[in-house]
């Protein structure tokens, strides 16, 4: 793959505090290298600003691998960037050309308030795992591995359910902000296995009463938290936490 340096105008947003109003600054960037990663690029940006005396961009960051989920920009109008199925910190600048202008923001819901710059507070989905996103168990050795004989579409669609990486690109993406595939798929993981089944009627109601209380919107149907998840979440995880949220309604006094 052919190794290029580019030059690059970054528009991105700045807000000191969540009292603050923020707005966007502009900064040039020269010399890029498009085997640089976006986030190594801001590092290099942010070196700038320091040397200078200036404030670096504040953005949240962690393992740089694409598992954590905690490099969530909003990028020209996408979460994690142009790339399907990706982080931020796994996307590449050859991403982009020689002399474009990216537009960098947080993520945008009353949810996910803004901390600093880039950084939003995501501490409710924390909440909703802690309502009801957990299992029983007994203390002591563990089960041995094969002891819970498991169809095998079950345990496949809840090894796909439980690839969710809570980053909330899901709901940055959703014009209702909407929490739905995230929940779904932490609903769904446990679901469909048994050792989710003695909280399974309290932990989708407790979650979804959570959810609401943090101030989610309404799912809109249209796929946008599907079609930008970094692992690819399906939306049929909400079909089933609407299925499971029924029954538990109908059944919650027996």
């Amino acid at each position: 793959m052919e190794h290029y340096n580019m030059n690059l105008t970054l528009k991105v947003w700045r807000q000191k505090n969540k009292d603050s109003k923020g707005n966007f600054e502009t900064y040039k960037v020269a010399g890029i290298s498009s085997e640089m990663s976006f986030l190594e690029m801001f590092d290099v940006l942010n070196e700038r600003l320091i040397t200078e005396g200036q404030e670096p961009i504040a953005f949240d960051h962690d393992c740089r691998e694409g598992i954590c989920g905690m490099c969530s920009m909003y990028i020209d109008g996408k979460p994690h960037g142009p790339w399907q199925q990706n982080t931020t910190c796994q996307l590449h600048m050859r991403a982009f050309k020689d002399g474009d202008t990216i537009t960098v923001e947080p993520w945008r819901a009353t949810a996910f308030p803004v901390i600093k710059d880039l950084v939003t507070d995501r501490s409710a989905f924390d909440r909703i795992i802690q309502a009801g996103g957990f299992i029983s168990v007994n203390t002591g050795n563990a089960v041995d591995a094969n002891a819970l004989p498991i169809e095998k579409r079950k345990a496949d669609d809840a090894f796909a359910a439980a690839a969710c990486i809570g980053c909330g690109a899901c709901v940055a993406a959703c014009k209702n902000s909407s929490a739905l595939l995230f929940v779904g798929a932490k609903v769904s993981h446990l679901a469909l296995l048994p050792q989710g089944g003695p909280e399974r009627k309290t932990r989708v109601l407790d979650m979804i009463t959570q959810m609401d209380k943090e101030g989610f919107g309404a799912c809109t149907s249209t796929g946008a938290c599907e079609a930008t998840c970094p692992k690819g979440i399906s939306i049929t995880n909400i079909a089933r936490l609407n299925q499971e949220y029924l029954v538990a309604s109908l059944t919650a006094s027996e």
